[in-house]
């Protein structure tokens, strides 16, 4: 993707939950960079199988790359840019609005999570499941849910998944069950309103007297 896109500068994010004050940034030891460097590690990991590591590290030196957790995008406005938000579900409905409005032109961006693995705090709305429920009608936006099956670690992964979705004893399976048939009821709303979008034309001209009138 890199490769195919010489022109855009591929931004990836990360956002960032902390647990426990001794996993706080603040108490880990070196630079900005050093602290930040646990929590953007998949990132990086997953560039490597991209790419040759001497090639991203070029990459990240010259720019080309820009790696950054998430608090630091305000403000910003990305031009040019394949932007990827990682660990979306980890967001704040309010950090998810921030960052969709970063979007400069010329720009993309895909965002990815699971919604059965949110961090935050109780309470706390996961940004990624806000978007899906207010975004899923705009238009330019498109909205995908995996499955066990796209899981590419080792088969025995896919597995363990099926197993704990099976049990319903499970907080994540009930949440996941949610929300299939919540995409699925409204997927079959959408169909229905667009039948009756086109069903209307036709009755009414043939309710319509006048039209009778003019078609005769």
């Amino acid at each position: 993707m890199i490769n195919d896109l010489p022109d855009v500068i591929p931004v990836a994010q990360r956002t960032t939950v902390e647990h426990h004050v001794a996993d706080r940034c603040a108490f880990l030891p070196g630079d900005f960079q050093a602290k930040i460097n646990p929590y953007l590690r998949p990132l990086y990991d997953a560039l490597a199988e991209l790419l040759t590591w001497p090639q991203v590290q070029r990459y990240i030196n010259n720019d080309v790359i820009e790696i950054v957790p998430l608090a630091y995008m305000r403000g910003r406005t990305l031009k040019q840019a394949f932007i990827i938000l990682d660990e979306a579900q980890n967001t704040t409905a309010a950090q998810m609005k921030m960052f969709l409005t970063r979007m400069g032109e010329g720009s993309r961006i895909v965002m990815n999570g699971d919604a059965t693995q949110v961090d935050l705090p109780d309470g706390s709305k996961s940004g990624l499941v806000e978007s899906v429920r207010v975004l899923r009608h705009v238009r330019g936006i498109a909205i995908h849910q995996f499955g066990s099956e796209d899981i590419i670690r080792h088969p025995l992964v896919q597995r363990i998944v099926d197993a704990y979705e099976r049990d319903e004893s499970w907080p994540e399976a009930e949440s996941r069950r949610i929300e299939r048939e919540a995409a699925e009821a409204a997927a079959a709303a959408e169909a229905e309103e667009a039948a009756e979008g086109d069903a209307p034309d036709v009755e009414d001209a043939a309710a319509d007297p006048e039209a009778d009138e003019a078609t005769s």
